[in-house]
């Protein structure tokens, strides 16, 4: 894999616990040069830390990712047209969720997550599991 992969919230989540194949698979990431986030999950991330340690984690983090994707403008259409084909459908995403997802999408690049049965709603966006990456030579 050359690519750069976009790390979910949940998949973080499990990172700083050391919770596997999560943490094995950011660490791979980091290593590699190929792990990218969201504002979006900074966010998330920001909002659950409890301790100054935890809020130095998620900088280090931030600081270590290759690329940091923002809510843009082609982003945030992207989120808008996969949030009214699930509308038509009555299968609703949490606005985080499209937001990410609409990220991913407006950059062209995979969402490593636990929460394939979230995302595999949005055809376009393609998923990876911690497994895969643990897998990748």
């Amino acid at each position: 894999m050359d690519t750069a992969v976009v790390v979910d919230s949940d998949i973080l989540i499990d990172y700083f616990a050391g919770l596997s194949p999560s943490a094995e698979a950011v660490q791979k990431l980091l290593e590699t040069d190929l792990l990218a986030i969201t504002t979006l999950t900074v966010f998330e991330l920001g909002c659950g830390a409890q301790s100054e340690e935890a809020h130095r984690d998620i900088e280090l983090l931030v600081q270590a990712s290759r690329a940091i994707l923002s809510l843009s403008t082609d982003a945030a259409y992207q989120a808008a047209t996969q949030f009214r084909k699930l509308r038509r459908r009555g299968d609703l995403l949490d606005t985080p969720d499209l937001l990410i997802a609409g990220c991913c999408l407006a950059a062209g690049l995979p969402l490593l997550t636990r929460n394939t049965q979230h995302f595999e709603r949005i055809s376009e966006l393609g998923l990876i599991d911690p497994q895969q990456i643990l897998e990748q030579d």
